[in-house]
């Protein structure tokens, strides 16, 4: 199926508020433009983890209608009954269980799979390895496609006896990759992306961008945030649409940035974020998170958490970003603050709750729980709402130094001096001749 390179972006904000408000009020999430940067299977379970998470009937309702008409492109009659069970009759009689269809389905798919297992049969009595590669993959793609995902990847991994190519070995962890996802078992996915980029040929730019892709999606769905960012961020530009049945680049440039905001020192966001080229592209499609990385690096910090909390209705309606939200979120608040304090000898917590949009009150419970962290150096003077930093005894530092620095130089003038020495009375040749 021929994809077109350019597909329409979702838009990428919505009203802000408290969470549960968010998720009941997601008026500018465009259900339909959303579900057209995928295709095949997460198409269909993005639509229905939408129609779980919303609280909006109207939205849950195009989710679901859009999840029909999906599984009527498929052949996975067990996901169509159960999507017909979730409309529960609300879409009218056109949106009930095609029975017809599903009967004929299912006839199709007992044909074609004797003739697959006897196919398979055949060119393992004739010993023909990369007929019995074809033969598993056959099969795998025709368990996937019915939804029977375990049978599938084992269809898949046991491929990998009869690969005699590196490329017979990349294409076996691509369909390992893709079923592991949905399978949501991503040590399997981190391994065969390692795997995959252990052959020794070198593969096409687009297959290199999908498997950055997956190893950042790895990396997020195990927590490992920093690992993530870095994946997605070089995640090639040839990606475009050509992984739309995992991921979009709409995703790649969110995954990205929030990883990225709440990992990357200052640093390594203006390097590796800000003034990378490739990953520019992808900021370009989400407007709204370009301009959040950027207030961010320029310490606008009430901008940056305003566009957060906009963006933050929509991304609870990700199938992989919605339960990593809050700890990113948080991590990158976190970041702000400390920020915020770092060059500065005093602060007023007057004029720095006005800046985070939030009270003196819970501002001073943010800094204390740093504080108590270690990860902000200061003390509070709850009295006069200023934060006081504890900033060490720059003399009394520059002495130690100073102090380290001549010790050092002693030691290794010593060392110095006793290797002369050795040389001069020449030890070790007098050494090896009593040896002999």
């Amino acid at each position: 199926m021929d994809i077109e390179d350019e597909l329409p972006i979702a838009p990428a904000s919505a009203d802000g508020g408290e969470p549960s408000q968010a998720l009941l009020f997601g008026d500018q999430f465009d259900v339909e433009v959303y579900a057209a940067q995928y295709s095949g299977r997460t198409r269909v379970a993005r639509l229905l983890f939408i129609a779980g998470k919303c609280g909006s009937e109207q939205m849950q309702l195009d989710a679901l209608r859009l999840a029909y008409d999906g599984t009527l492109k498929g052949e996975d009659t067990t996901l169509h009954r159960d999507v017909a069970t979730r409309i529960a009759g609300r879409l009218g009689p056109r949106y009930a269980v095609d029975q017809a269809w599903s009967d004929s389905v299912e006839r199709r798919s007992m044909v074609r799979k004797d003739k697959l297992d006897s196919e398979l049969n055949g060119y393992k009595t004739n010993l023909i390895k990369e007929s019995i590669r074809m033969g598993y993959n056959d099969i795998g793609d025709f368990h996937y496609a019915h939804g029977h995902l375990s049978e599938a990847l084992k269809s898949y991994i046991r491929t990998r006896d009869y690969c005699t190519t590196s490329k017979h070995v990349v294409q076996m962890c691509m369909n390992v990759i893709l079923v592991s996802i949905e399978l949501g078992q991503f040590m399997h996915v981190s391994n065969y992306v390692s795997k995959a980029e252990q052959t020794p040929d070198n593969m096409d730019a687009v297959t290199v961008a999908k498997l950055r892709a997956a190893a950042g999606l790895a990396y997020l769905e195990t927590n490992k945030y920093k690992l993530a960012a870095r994946k997605f961020i070089e995640t090639g530009s040839e990606l475009r649409n050509n992984y739309s049945e995992v991921i979009s680049p709409h995703d790649v440039a969110v995954y990205g940035a929030l990883c990225a905001l709440a990992s990357f020192d200052r640093s390594e966001l203006k390097s590796k974020v800000i003034d990378n080229s490739n990953f520019r592209n992808f900021l370009e499609l989400v407007p709204e998170v370009r301009e959040l990385v950027n207030d961010f690096y320029e310490s606008r910090y009430g901008s940056c958490l305003g566009y957060l909390e906009k963006l933050k209705s929509n991304l609870l309606l990700d199938i992989h970003l919605h339960e990593h939200l809050e700890v990113l979120y948080k991590d990158i608040r976190h970041k702000a603050i400390i920020q915020y304090t770092f060059p500065f000898i005093s602060v007023d917590l007057n004029t720095m709750a006005v800046a985070f949009k939030t009270s003196v009150s819970m501002l001073e419970k943010e800094l204390a729980a740093l504080i108590t962290d270690n990860k902000v150096q200061a003390r509070i003077d709850s009295h006069n709402k200023i934060l006081y930093a504890s900033h060490a005894d720059q003399r009394n530092l520059t002495f130690q130094r100073a102090l380290q620095t001549g010790n050092e130089f002693e030691r290794d003038v010593k060392f110095m001096l006793l290797r002369a020495n050795l040389l001069k009375h020449e030890y070790n040749q007098k050494a090896a001749e009593k040896r002999v």
